[in-house]
């Protein structure tokens, strides 16, 4: 990687994918280090996940002393920052410290990121992989614990073994994207890992599972190309403004009708469907559509063969572009401060 090339996010990508298999590990890290130092970042706000990379590539490669080196200017770098990616950075830096002998500065670090563990859906990974790292694999079963009990209690859900209340919601296979789901698996694994009993949360994890499963692979439950029907802003306000009465199918709003989309995909993806992406409507197609095969422009049928048709046009978006380039709903937004948060945010709500 010549040292005047300047790093976009998509090289970054490339890189975490390939940078362990290659000759010289160790030299990308340094470059990466360097290439931040440099200014030599396409975006400058990638200098945290660049740091982030060379942290990880050197504790991969036992360079303790450099690892942690990166990992204190990774966490620097997103001091500020509000980003999912701030976390796992601060829990790579508390790895290190663990591993350098300095488990009270680790502890401490994972401590002040417990709460994400109420908000963050990686949080549960990051997190319990730092403690084990520190031999306190017990601790990070007690706090996911914790975390799972305390997201049943929001939304509504007696605990495993508790008194059931009248109007709560037992979780089901809806919740196996959002946050729930990634504390029961996490917590899963740990228990295994401590060799403990299976207990009513761990048969909660196994259910949503078999049920996310499920819905992956029974045919009927797939919505099919409707649900990647995609309008943009002002096409949106437009169907609204015209049909109000289709709010409840298409979203109440041009954020939450993103929101559906993004679900959508991230749904097919998970899945193993690739490739698939928005489909580009407008709402003047849509009303010309249903005058052509005579049907109401506000009933289901019309959506769906609308959205069929699309598919043999040549609308469908990219998807899902690189975190940091523009998103897929044409917002002018990056994609990791847009869309890419909404399927989670919705989920875990």
């Amino acid at each position: 990687m010549p040292t005047e090339d300047v790093l976009t996010s998509a090289d970054l990508t490339e890189l975490r994918r390939s940078a362990l298999g290659t000759a010289d590990p160790l030299g990308i890290a340094a470059e990466l280090a360097e290439a931040v130092e440099q200014g030599r970042l396409a975006d400058p706000e990638d200098a945290g996940r660049a740091l982030t990379l060379a942290a990880e590539i050197a504790e991969t490669r036992a360079r303790l002393d450099a690892a942690q080196r990166y990992a204190d200017r990774a966490v620097d770098a997103y001091r500020h920052s509000s980003e999912p990616d701030a976390g796992f950075a601060r829990a790579l830096h508390a790895r290190i410290l663990f591993r350098t002998g300095r488990d009270d500065e680790a502890l401490a670090e994972l401590t002040a990121l417990r709460p994400l563990l109420d908000s963050e859906p990686d949080a549960a990974a990051y997190l319990s992989a730092a403690l084990e790292v520190g031999g306190r694999t017990g601790l990070a079963e007690q706090w996911l614990t914790e975390a799972v009990q305390s997201a049943l209690r929001d939304r509504g859900t007696p605990a495993p073994g508790a008194t059931e209340v009248a109007g709560t919601a037992e979780p089901t296979g809806q919740d196996a994207s959002g946050l729930l789901f990634f504390l029961l698996q996490q917590r899963h694994r740990v228990r295994r890992e401590l060799d403990l009993p299976h207990d009513q949360h761990d048969n909660l994890a196994d259910r949503l599972e078999n049920e996310l499963f499920r819905s992956a692979t029974t045919a009927d439950a797939d919505p099919g190309p409707e649900a990647r029907l995609f309008l943009p802003e002002g096409e949106f306000d437009a169907l609204l403004s015209r049909w109000p009465d289709l709010a409840e199918a298409v979203g109440g709003d041009w954020s939450e009708h993103r929101a559906r989309v993004q679900r959508e995909l991230v749904r097919l993806a998970d899945s193993g469907r690739f490739g698939l992406g928005p489909l580009r409507g407008s709402t003047g197609q849509l009303a010309g559509y249903a005058e052509r095969t005579g049907v109401d422009p506000t009933a289901g049928p019309a959506r769906t063969g609308y959205a069929a048709e699309l598919v043999g046009q040549g609308t469908q978006l990219p998807w899902p572009p690189e975190r940091n380039e523009a998103c897929w709903c044409g917002s002018g937004s990056k994609y990791k401060k847009c869309c890419l948060p909404r399927a989670r945010a919705r989920s875990a709500g």
